[in-house]
């Protein structure tokens, strides 16, 4: 669902992965936020991807439920926790709200053709999605990155990628 309509809730998003750099040791190569997704091209330092994804989730989530109940300016409050609820309740090992789907789409990035060929897809989500017509006009974007623009989050040196 489009969740990420709001700054507010961008911003989240970015403390989170910020969070996941310093103090878990998330190497950040590639990023887009979409309205009801997010993509990233990441390496854990720690050697340790899917405990770096588990940890990312559970701190995002709490901290956009957190926001989310607490904003004021939300029309979709109730309707968006009752939602959250409503999931947490189909899973036992939930406490109450369930904000992230169970499943990721994690892609071994094995050579440069395929790390630039995903990067290139991450970055064009915007443009098929019909949000832009040019990918580093999209704010929560690491193209803009790539075009020395750090002013959402910073990611790590690419090398051959950019």
């Amino acid at each position: 669902m489009d969740v990420f309509i709001r700054q507010i809730y961008f911003d989240v998003l970015a403390r989170s992965v910020d969070y996941c750099r310093k103090e878990k040791g998330m190497e950040l190569y590639a990023y887009c936020f979409m309205p009801s997704h997010i993509h990233l091209i990441f390496r854990s330092a720690y050697e340790d991807p899917s405990g770096l994804i588990r940890d990312f989730k559970k701190y995002t989530a709490r901290k956009l439920m957190e926001t989310i109940a607490n904003n004021s300016q939300e029309s979709r409050k109730e309707w968006l926790l009752w939602l959250f609820e409503h999931a947490g309740k189909k899973n036992a090992t939930k406490s109450k709200y369930q904000f992230w789907q169970h499943h990721n789409k994690p892609i071994e990035l094995w050579s440069e053709k395929v790390i630039k060929q995903k990067t290139d897809y991450i970055h064009n989500n915007p443009v098929k999605s019909g949000f832009v017509t040019n990918a580093i006009d999209w704010k929560y974007s690491s193209a803009r990155n790539f075009q020395e623009d750090n002013t959402v989050l910073e990611i790590d040196s690419v090398g051959f990628i950019g």
